[in-house]
Order: structure tokens, then sequence, then C-alpha cells
């Protein structure tokens, strides 16, 4: 079994072996996959935090060793952009990335060398608080919505819950319908606090749509851009539009 790292900023996972093809997710660099399969540019790959599974660049990974696969720790690049040095040369690295591959801030892999330059987040738990759920959301926000984004550099609406609560060492699953499947279900909106999510159906009963409750009225979700909009029990309203945009199916809290 084979092990691969991202080494740029972000790795587009596509659906196909094509660059035409969909990209259905990220990665993001210090992020570990599995590797499946091997085609001619790229290889097909299953990401280890969330099992999505696609096709990724090559040039864009590395392959690790058995001990460097098995070694990681949960640190995050603390601040919107990161400065780290891969061969003495300057690269930027968005909120969120993983440092798990490197030991003080530096590592090597086959004949790349590492430094890291940025702030370390260290994920916890007990961070999971009103004051931090904002600081660490309110740091996207105006980011562009980018179908299968996962970064500041564009994201989607279940990359945005999934980024955010990472940084508070709790594991959300890729999409928005795999996430609503997890959690305690807050029976009334008015009963909503900092840190719940609100999920999102269309016509066909389907969830489709995430956002992060602030509070019972307020919610920070990416559509078009990462906003802020209030929210009542029939769904969202944004004020871009001044209208309604989102239907309210469920509200789920994850203890």
């Amino acid at each position: 079994m084979s092990f691969l790292a991202c080494i740029t900023a972000v790795a587009p996972i596509r659906a196909e072996a094509s660059h035409r093809s969909e990209m259905v997710s990220q990665l993001l660099f210090g992020e570990i996959a599995q590797l499946l399969e091997v085609s001619d540019e790229f290889y097909r790959v299953k990401c280890l935090y969330d099992s999505y599974e696609g096709w990724c660049q090559r040039t864009q990974l590395i392959e690790l060793t058995d001990e460097q696969s098995l070694t990681h720790n949960k640190d995050l690049a603390g601040e919107y952009i990161n400065l780290i040095e891969m061969n003495g040369t300057k690269m930027l690295i968005p909120f969120g990335a993983s440092l798990g591959l490197l030991d003080n801030n530096q590592g090597t892999f086959g004949h790349l060398n590492f430094n890291y330059r940025g702030t370390v987040s260290k994920p916890n738990k007990i961070l999971f608080t009103n004051d931090y759920i904002r600081h660490i959301a309110l740091v996207y926000l105006n980011t562009p919505y980018l179908w299968g984004g996962r970064s500041v550099f564009g994201i989607d609406c279940s990359g945005f819950a999934q980024q955010v609560y990472r940084f508070f060492n709790k594991h959300l699953p890729r999409d928005a319908s795999q996430q609503a499947l997890q959690g305690e279900v807050v029976g009334f909106l008015q009963e909503a606090i900092c840190g719940d999510l609100a999920f999102f159906d269309n016509e066909d009963g389907r969830i489709t749509h995430v956002g992060i409750l602030l509070d019972p009225q307020t919610i920070i979700h990416s559509s078009g851009r990462v906003k802020i909009d209030k929210i009542d029990n029939q769904g969202i309203f944004t004020t871009d539009k001044g209208e309604r945009t989102h239907n309210l199916r469920i509200i789920k809290r994850y203890v």
C-alpha cells in the first residue's frame, strides 16, 4: 500500500484522469492520500482525511516512505496565507493546510526539503467556543464559491463547514448530504447555538447545502461567496438578492 502527500498549495481532485474533468474536491498542502491507481499523468487517490476518491495530477504529489505515512500530527497553517520554503524557493499555502508531516516545521520528502515559516494552529475540541468559532469562520469571509474547493482561494459549502470544524479537531465528511447523517438533531431553530450546522434541501428533498449557524437568526455559508445571511424557520433570506434562497431541512449539533 502506497501513500502520497500534496506538495502544492492545493491540488484538484478530478472525477476522471483528465485536466478537463470536473473538480470534485481538493487536497491541501501536506494532506495524505492512498494511491489506488496510476495513469500517464494522474494518480487515482483516496484522501485519508475524508475518504474522498478521484484523480490528481502526479506532479502535485510525492510518494511517502512507510515511516512518513504513519507519522502524522494535526497541526494546521494558522494564517490566511502562510509562507513555506520548498528547496529554498517560496510558496504560499492556505489557511488550514496540513503541517502534519513536518517535524519542528521542517520536513524532507525525496528530493524536496520544506521549511515552514508561518503560524501553527493546533486543533483542539475545547476551543469550540462562540468567539473562536466566529474567529475561524470569519477568516473565510468573502472567499469565492468554488465547486469542490476547500481553501481560502475558493471553497464550496460543505468544504467550508469541514475546514472550520477541522480547526477544532471535529471530523466531518466531505459532502453536505454525508454531514447531515451525523450529529444530533436540534429540534427548533430557536434552540440552535453557535457552531450548529443547518442543512437545506432542494425540491426533490435532497440535501444540497450546509451552513454554520452563528446564532438562531444568523448563518455563515458559501453561496456565491462566503457570507453572512439571515435565517428563519423557512430557510435563508439573502441580503444580496433580497429573497429566500435556501429551504431549511434540519439542524445538527456535533457534541
